[in-house]
């Protein structure tokens, strides 16, 4: 078996459970890339079995911090089996779930998402990637399910030195799936939609937003960066429930045609904009700065509005230059929010903390010269768990903001 040695002091993450050994920690040692190896101290206890990664600056990932753990398949099954039976904790609403999710789940680099009877996984380390065929079969044993996709297509798979790889890897099906949530459809593309094909991360905050939406009975609703309009459907999930749909207004925008194309068909598929409803949409391809920009000096406002934006961090080495974007968009969002409005703003990037992104968003407001109340805070659905050891964990971010009444 070979080895890894720390340098002296480095050792304290490890023996707190974190998961992830730099390249700065390593003394000496090396393996195959996805290679097992025995992670040591400076003066040679064992810390944990870990799979080597030759070029990623996170050398080795760790398996497990049991000397007597035998890493092989059946390891690998049972930590598989373990995950896809917490999912059974959680009232989820949805046959979309994500069934594995990388260090929180004990399987680092690995994302399993499920969509009615399909797997789709990432294999985003060297690591999983080696013992991939091993996984493939003990996702398919833990779940009863015969057909599995691969997306691993996710940059960073360039940074742990492997290269994109996507299509069926057991059984093979349709790649175009609907999915129930929260009692209405969404329609995804696992070949081609972002991640494995949709945003299950944000399966709560969009039952969130149709709850204000039914509370609030939301006359204007502005979705930026809209996806395929899950948000837009949440909302009108929300105002049906309400009776209050005809004569609301929602602007959904995004610069993918092919997203937005989607989102229109979403709004068929839950039965909505029907004759005589009333009901005004408008789908806007778009930058979504460009709209806030050119809706303020319209003098266009709006009750209810969602920030939803890409990732502008993927690592705290961009966190300053992603601070100042979402400082602009939030400021622009609330110049365009009415007094009494809500606005739900997100950031998606590891490299922006939650603290941080309070700040920024109050700076936003300073700016704006907007008053406001945090009434809440999201975050990911409890499928995408946070460990204690592993508060990289932490990426969604997402605030409740009410602007105060006049």
């Amino acid at each position: 078996m070979k080895t890894l040695r720390l340098k002296p002091g480095k050792e304290r993450s490890l023996q707190r459970r974190h998961p992830w050994i730099f390249e700065s920690a390593i003394a000496r040692g090396g393996a195959d890339s996805g290679e097992t190896v025995r992670v040591e101290s400076h003066d040679g206890a064992f810390l944990a079995w870990a799979a080597f990664s030759p070029v990623s600056k996170i050398r080795a990932r760790a398996w497990s911090f049991a000397e007597t753990q035998r890493i092989d398949a059946a390891f690998l099954a049972s930590v598989c089996a373990r995950a896809v039976a917490a999912r059974a904790l959680f009232d989820l609403q949805s046959d979309g779930v994500r069934l594995v999710h990388g260090e929180a789940d004990g399987l680092p680099g690995l994302i399993v998402d499920r969509y009615g009877d399909t797997l789709v996984a990432q294999f985003l380390s060297a690591g999983v990637e080696r013992w991939k065929a091993a996984i493939a079969d003990a996702l398919l044993a833990a779940t009863g399910l015969h057909k599995l996709y691969e997306r691993s297509d996710a940059s960073g798979r360039e940074r742990e030195g492997l290269k994109p790889v996507t299509g069926w890897l057991r059984g093979e099906g349709a790649t175009e799936i609907t999915i129930r949530e929260h009692g209405w459809k969404l329609s995804l593309d696992i070949a081609t939609g972002h991640k494995t094909g949709f945003y299950l991360d944000q399966r709560d905050s969009r039952q969130r937003f149709a709850e204000l939406a039914q509370h609030r009975r939301f006359r204007r609703v502005l979705n930026c960066f809209c996806y395929t309009g899950g948000f837009t459907v949440a909302a009108l999930a929300g105002l049906r429930a309400a009776g209050a749909v005809e004569g609301a207004e929602l602007v959904s925008v995004d610069s993918s045609q092919p997203a937005l194309e989607r989102a229109r068909a979403h709004l068929a598929l839950n039965g909505f904009g029907a004759e005589g409803s009333g009901l005004k949409t408008q789908f806007l391809d778009a930058n979504v700065n460009t709209v806030l920009r050119e809706f303020i000096e319209q003098g266009r406002s709006f009750d209810a509005i969602v920030l939803d934006p890409p990732k502008f961090a993927p690592t705290a080495a961009h966190a300053e230059r992603a601070a100042r974007a979402y400082k602009d968009i939030n400021r622009l969002a609330l110049k365009l929010l009415e007094p009494g409005g809500v606005l739900l703003t997100f950031s998606c990037s590891g490299g922006i903390s939650a603290d941080l992104f309070h700040k920024i968003v109050a700076s936003a407001g300073i700016d704006a010269q907007v008053d406001g109340y945090i009434s809440e805070r999201l975050g990911a659905a409890p499928d995408h768990p946070m460990t204690i050891e592993f508060p990289e964990g932490e990426y969604l971010k997402g605030l409740v903001v009410v602007r105060k009444p006049a």
